[in-house]
């Protein structure tokens, strides 16, 4: 150990700490005279005033405080994360009730039978949007798809009350509708830009709710019995000395509060990437992707869709007839609804672009100041909670008495730990809860690296709704053929799983296997731990 400095074995003759810390101590160990300290097993052994079962208190003292700054500490970044999750979630949430708002308020009046006979299909299509968007295991794009085939069987009967229409005549349908293209080009240019909008706000939400439970796992490690002992050597040995009013010099906190914080300050790389990618999905948010725009207007997109297959219908049904011949005359007779003819109407959507912006503003700005958290922390506990002395005070306590500190400050991290003069910490064997941790952050910036560039990724389902599961068959040819009922009328939305490997679903499937190596990494890291104990 490098030395530490002048000062040293001067005789206490009073003990201030028996009286200011009366609640650690019992009665009879209240005293005035000092002693040699030969007892002690913590603090110096020079002439001291602390019984053992003071020095016993003083360390179970010591360890509940620096424990309690701890998680105080990861409370603040915790409320932070928590508060940029609940904003965005709750603008994002409001986007889609104000969508499905607009969509029943206008609908019935804009297409009479057309939306009210199949109310449920909207309906259907926002609950789909919405278990997506709570990461539940949905694809997307199916979703979509499944909406614009259930919305076309509909209308399309509707439009033609005149024939008898099968369910075996809406197969054939439906095999020819890319074709055809009734809705014209707004699926295809939902799904492209819904998807994107979706997959970013989904991994930005979830990015927050991730780094805040990273930070009160970690915030919970216990302390190691080496760390337990140089931090009550830090905060009250002094008070055996008879030196309660010396404060901790700067340096000697920081190799003390790094020792102990070597296992977190490890997490710091992640973190930083996190963050990074948090700021980066914000920017795809209030940009390329932008949700105000998308998502704040699926509405009026459905309503443009439905007035081209109206508009379009003689020439779509012709072309249906001649691919799948002609259906039978229905006996019921034909209904004046077609023939009401409402109108275009154009449907407006009120923007919130102003209030995305100052959101991602915010979230931005927090999250640079977070950035630094976990390398920041020794020296923001020993400065704001342990009221250490200046780094060239040589009226600080050293560890040993009142005067300078000499010994270098160690580096941030578990290897740099190796020769700290005042902790001994084995860097063979790092923390098990804080590895699990530092995989997590990784599994969470992968999913933003990839909803970064519009590609899907897997998130593990913490929906405990699973009902409406299907069989996991995928639809060919961009459309669902095959229906869970033969009724149209009554079915009930096919949801399926994200494929892991497969390229069907949203773009890029192939960095979909990232997130499944990173889960092969952490077994294999957990793998290599346990072997190192």
């Amino acid at each position: 150990m490098a030395p530490r400095g002048n000062g040293g074995g001067a005789r206490v003759v009073e003990c201030k700490a028996s009286e200011h810390n009366q609640e650690l101590t019992s009665k009879t160990h209240h005293q005035q005279n000092s002693s040699s300290g030969e007892h002690l097993r913590i603090c110096p052994q020079g002439y001291t005033c602390c019984t053992s079962e003071m020095e016993e208190n003083f360390a179970n003292k010591s360890r509940s405080e620096f424990e309690a700054m701890m998680k105080e500490a990861g409370r603040s970044v915790q409320a932070t994360l928590t508060a940029q999750h609940r904003s965005f979630d709750s603008y994002f949430q409001d986007l889609l009730n104000k969508s499905e708002k607009a969509l029943y308020d206008a609908f019935p009046s804009m297409y009479g039978e057309l939306y009210t006979q199949n109310a449920k299909v909207f309906k259907d299509l926002y609950s789909e949007l919405r278990r997506y968007y709570r990461s539940s295991n949905i694809n997307l794009e199916e979703a979509l798809n499944e909406f614009w085939t259930r919305l076309l069987e509909r209308l399309f009967k509707l439009l033609n009350p005149q024939y008898h229409i099968t369910d075996e005549y809406l197969d054939c349908m439906v095999k020819h509708a890319e074709q055809h293209r009734p809705f014209g080009e707004v699926p295809r240019e939902l799904k492209v830009k819904a998807t994107r909008a979706f997959i970013a706000a989904r991994s930005y939400a979830q990015g927050f709710l991730v780094g805040s439970d990273v930070v009160r796992k970690v915030s919970q490690v216990s302390l190691s019995q080496e760390c337990s002992r140089a931090i009550m050597k830090l905060m009250y040995c002094p008070h055996c000395r008879g030196m309660a009013s010396v404060k901790p010099c700067s340096n000697y906190c920081l190799n003390v509060v790094k020792g102990c914080l070597a296992n977190q300050a490890d997490l710091s790389t992640e973190w930083k990437y996190l963050m990074d990618s948090l700021m980066g999905v914000a920017d795809r948010i209030d940009g390329p992707y932008n949700v105000d725009t998308v998502i704040g207007t699926i509405h009026v997109r459905i309503a443009e869709a439905i007035s081209n297959l109206q508009e379009n219908k003689d020439s779509i049904t012709s072309k249906v007839f001649q691919g799948c011949g002609n259906p039978k005359i229905s006996t019921k007779g034909s209904s004046s609804e077609d023939k009401k003819r409402r109108g275009k109407v154009t449907l407006e959507a009120k923007s919130s672009a102003q209030a995305l912006e100052m959101l991602v503003l915010d979230a931005k700005g927090n999250l640079t100041a977070l950035k630094t958290y976990w390398i920041t922390l020794p020296s923001s506990l020993c400065s704001k909670k342990m009221m250490s002395s200046s780094a060239s005070d040589d009226k600080c306590w050293n560890g040993m008495t009142k005067g300078s500190y000499l010994p270098e400050v160690m580096g941030d991290g578990l290897a740099n730990q190796i020769n700290n003069p005042e902790v001994e910490v084995d860097i063979t064997k790092p923390d098990m809860t804080i590895r699990q941790q530092i995989m997590q952050l990784k599994i969470m910036t992968n999913r933003l690296g990839n909803a970064n560039i519009g590609n899907d990724v897997d998130f593990q389902d913490t929906s405990d709704d699973v009902s409406g599961s299907g069989s996991g068959d995928s639809c060919p040819d961009d459309v669902c053929g095959k229906r869970l009922s033969k009724s149209p009328s009554t079915r009930q939305p096919e949801t399926h799983a994200i494929p892991k490997q497969s390229g069907h679903g949203v773009k890029g499937a192939s960095s979909r296997s990232l997130p499944s190596a990173s889960l092969l990494l952490l077994l294999l890291s957990l793998a290599a731990l346990h072997l190192w104990r």
